[in-house]
């Protein structure tokens, strides 16, 4: 079992999703991105039924980093309730695991 996440994230526009997914590497809470979009999506919101378009954001980070990470995304987002979620990642390459631990758990001084 690993304590690597994979966390999810969508924002309004590729920019949005662009300063969200920078932000948290840069901030080393977690250690790479993707963005995925446009996708379309289909949900309610305040009592209505919807659809639109987003940009996914899936961000690779640790256990111990994800709670500065949803804080992060929170702060930092354009929406005032937006997703935030992460899935364990259960099995993996392990020298990609420890990449993931090594740049999530490293402090500025240490080399990467």
């Amino acid at each position: 079992m690993s304590e690597v996440l994979q966390v999810y994230t969508a924002a309004g526009s590729r920019e949005a999703a662009q300063r969200l997914a920078e932000g948290a590497v840069k901030a080393r809470l977690a250690a790479g991105g993707q963005i995925v979009g446009p996708v379309d999506c289909v949900f309610w919101h305040e009592g209505k039924f919807g659809t639109g378009q987003e940009w996914q954001v899936v961000l690779r980070s640790s256990s111990r980093r994800y709670p500065a990470l949803e804080s992060y995304l929170k702060e930092h987002h354009e929406w005032a309730n937006p997703e935030v979620t992460a899935v364990q990642v259960v099995a993996g390459s392990e020298p990609y695991l420890a990449w993931v631990r090594s740049i999530t758990e490293a402090t500025d001084s240490q080399d990467r």
